[in-house]
């Protein structure tokens, strides 16, 4: 989608993809990971995620990428965190203990910007790409990480003809496209989710499942 699609969204506080709870597949399948405590875990496209306080409460270093300032503003100022907002290019930061929040285009993220990443959490991000972007997304994600790399990543499986994205939907042949040039790809888990979803069944989905990978970079 393009950029001002999000900005809209944000700006109307159209934001249904938020969660006001930690996501419950990341309770579940975190401890999988392996990581060590003081690992960098990067998060994509991480508007006001409350998954990354709980990512930081395991003692990571957590850094997100946002294109929205109302989106990072929000989550510093609801969740009581005094972020430093340093104004520079082509990144505004938000610098708070084990917090680093990068606002604007993922796409001008670099692996020197980024760092050494020990993993990447992926629960809203990849699913938000229209599918022509969707490559090279993966694509720019592949060259910021390095091997070993691990990535936590929760997408939605439904029949696309029964609903226009975002959220688009993602299905293994999908993912086995787009990741297993340079990943290990192990299924995870996945969930019938459609009788708890009423916002998605009044848009007319009829199955819906929800669907974690653990992607290893090789």
């Amino acid at each position: 989608m393009q950029p001002e699609f999000w900005h809209e969204r944000w700006r109307v506080s159209q934001i249904g993809f938020h969660q006001s709870a930690i996501d419950r597949h990341l309770r579940a399948h975190w401890p999988r990971m392996g990581l060590a405590a003081d690992s960098r875990v990067f998060v994509p496209l991480c508007g006001k995620s409350l998954d990354m306080l709980w990512l930081r409460d395991r003692g990571h270093c957590v850094l997100g990428v946002e294109l929205s300032a109302i989106a990072l503003e929000a989550f510093c100022m609801e969740h009581g965190i005094a972020a430093r907002r340093l104004p520079s290019n082509p990144f505004d930061v938000y610098e708070a203990d084990r917090l680093r929040l990068l606002r604007g285009d993922f796409f001008a993220l670099t692996p020197q910007l980024l760092g050494e990443a020990g993993a990447v959490y992926d629960r809203a991000a990849l699913m938000s790409w229209a599918p022509e972007s969707l490559a090279p997304y993966v694509r720019h994600m592949s060259a910021l990480t390095t091997p070993g790399t691990k990535t936590l990543l929760i997408v939605l499986e439904y029949r696309q003809d029964e609903m226009q994205g975002p959220p688009f939907a993602l299905h293994e042949k999908d993912i086995e496209r787009l990741y297993a040039q340079h990943h290990e790809i192990h299924l995870l888990s996945r969930e019938d989710i459609l009788a708890s979803e009423a916002r998605l069944r009044a848009r007319g989905l009829t199955a819906l499942h929800e669907v974690c990978y653990q992607l290893i970079r090789l």
